[in-house]
């Protein structure tokens, strides 16, 4: 009798500990105190800055196993913001974004890999209709308190090549660079567990 009664006691403990188990952690990027910005070469001479102020995003954290986490994020191609109305007005139209026919820019992971300071991450960017795979290195993962909440955030920065994704005239190509230079830095809040 002894010896059934612990048996079950240990099952039960058993059943106890994989219902605690750690599981990945959700959070939702918070566009306030986040930001995509880029840069591109104009005529060989200086750097112009741009940014996205609409974008938003999702992303799981698994401690246990990271290559359960993943990553996502779509951006609104509309709002790009070059500090000139007349530029954004150009980039919104066919000659680049197109954004009429291509309204979204997104990101989704298809792996994420645990390294010292963060993760090495690969995805799908759909950027203009085109979608290829990139990787890219986030740094960050320390956690905050902040408005009753937990958080955590990461940078990265990484270079696109306009022509891969058909985004400009080629008639621009001598006045604009093709390499797209792209910082992102995000932070998540938690999800409360229900």
């Amino acid at each position: 009798m002894r010896r059934n009664l612990l048996a079950m006691a240990m099952a039960a403990t058993a059943v106890l500990g994989l219902g605690m188990a750690a599981t990945g952690d959700d959070y939702t990027i918070d566009p306030v105190h986040s930001s995509v910005t880029f840069q591109v070469s104009h005529l060989d001479l200086a750097w112009l800055n741009g940014r996205f102020n609409e974008f938003s995003g999702t992303f799981s954290l698994d401690p246990s196993d990271p290559s359960k986490s993943s990553f996502k994020m779509t951006i609104n191609p509309e709002s790009v913001d070059t500090n000139n109305t007349k530029r954004d007005g150009h980039l919104r139209s066919p000659d680049f974004f197109n954004t009429k026919q291509f309204p979204t820019v997104s990101f989704s992971s298809t792996a994420v890999k645990p390294i010292e300071g963060g993760y090495q991450v690969t995805g799908d960017l759909d950027l203009h209709g085109v979608t290829k795979p990139i990787t890219f290195t986030l740094k960050g993962g320390k956690i905050a308190q902040f408005m009753g909440g937990q958080r955590t955030g990461f940078t990265t920065q990484f270079v696109l090549k306009r022509s891969e994704f058909g985004v400009g005239n080629p008639k621009f190509a001598k006045m604009l660079g093709d390499d797209i230079w792209v910082a992102v830095g995000f932070e998540g809040a938690k999800a409360k567990k229900k």
